[in-house]
């Protein structure tokens, strides 16, 4: 199958689109996760949704639970501080048997990583043709086909940047919740507002609901604060921006792998304190967007 056509019977437009024009990718009923929790990572392109999903996972790991971390982005890098290289996608190995998925084996798409975390990477269609929605589509079914979510507690979901296309808003089709990678800033303010907008789309047929925001790379909030005071949300974890992180990655680890110095501790500290709060079942927000004017005279601009 050419992985840039996507078929007509996956495409829909019907009375109870996600949103107004919506022409959605419309994924298999009959192809669920299962009983994992699943979450899905957002926020603007290159705030750090990926170390932020790598550190969740494992703190997950470490609380006892199997997770499975799916990176869904062309690069495919969501899961390279966990498995310490750059792995073949879901659709690089599909391509290799000319997409009869019965011929694959686990170990060609699924990778251990560090403390048990499995790693799978869907890839992406070639730039500029085909559907995300569709790669994270037969990601899903193939991890199904395989039995590989029978026995997984957790699902995270790394999805690419902040244009929320009804493609890349798929992971969104499995997920119980939502969660938003943010900095202090204007831009990845506005990017998240954005993502609040797809979420609710999302949420009209759909079990997915916002969870909360993890402000990334911000050692204040003031900004963050008035936007979520604003719409509804709620900030789930705070991390600091801190040079060890930066070095994390350049030494393909985790945070949890790092020499254990003082702010070390309090940034795995955080993040097991995340892990357990979603655990234990975030609390469904109803956020109200904001019109992209108001976020300007919100945050400050003339």
């Amino acid at each position: 199958m050419n992985i840039s056509t996507v078929p007509v019977s996956e495409i829909r437009r019907d009375r109870r689109a996600d949103g107004e024009g919506s022409v959605q990718v419309s994924l298999d009923p009959r192809v669920s996760i299962g009983n994992a929790k699943v979450f899905a990572i957002y926020g603007k392109g290159g705030i750090g949704k990926s170390t932020t999903s790598s550190n969740l996972s494992v703190a997950f790991s470490k609380l006892g639970k199997r997770v499975l971390q799916i990176g869904c982005d062309p690069k495919h890098d969501s899961t390279f501080t966990l498995t310490k290289r750059l792995m073949p996608t879901v659709i690089d190995v599909l391509e290799t048997v000319d997409f009869h998925s019965e011929e694959l084996r686990v170990e060609d798409f699924v990778f251990e990583g560090y403390n048990g975390v499995m790693c799978v990477e869907a890839g992406g269609p070639p730039a500029g043709t085909g559907c995300g929605g569709y790669v994270v589509g037969q990601t899903v079914k193939l991890l199904k086909e395989h039995h590989l979510l029978d026995e997984t507690d957790v699902v995270i979901f790394d999805v690419l940047g902040d244009v929320v296309c009804g493609g890349f808003a798929a992971p969104l089709q499995h997920a119980d919740r939502a969660l938003i990678v943010t900095a202090n800033d204007f831009d990845s303010i506005f990017a998240m507002n954005r993502i609040v907008q797809a979420i609710g789309a999302k949420s009209k047929n759909y079990k997915v609901r916002l969870g909360g925001v993890i402000a990334n790379r911000s050692d204040a909030t003031d900004q963050i604060d008035k936007f979520n005071a604003q719409i509804g949300l709620k900030t789930m974890a705070q991390i600091p921006s801190l040079d060890v992180i930066r070095q994390s990655r350049l030494k393909k680890a985790t945070l949890f792998e790092m020499e254990e110095t003082p702010e070390v501790k309090m940034v795995q500290a955080e993040y097991l304190q995340l892990a357990a709060r979603l655990w234990a079942g975030a609390e469904p927000l109803e956020c109200s967007p904001m019109r992209d004017r108001d976020i300007f005279d919100l945050l400050g601009f003339d």
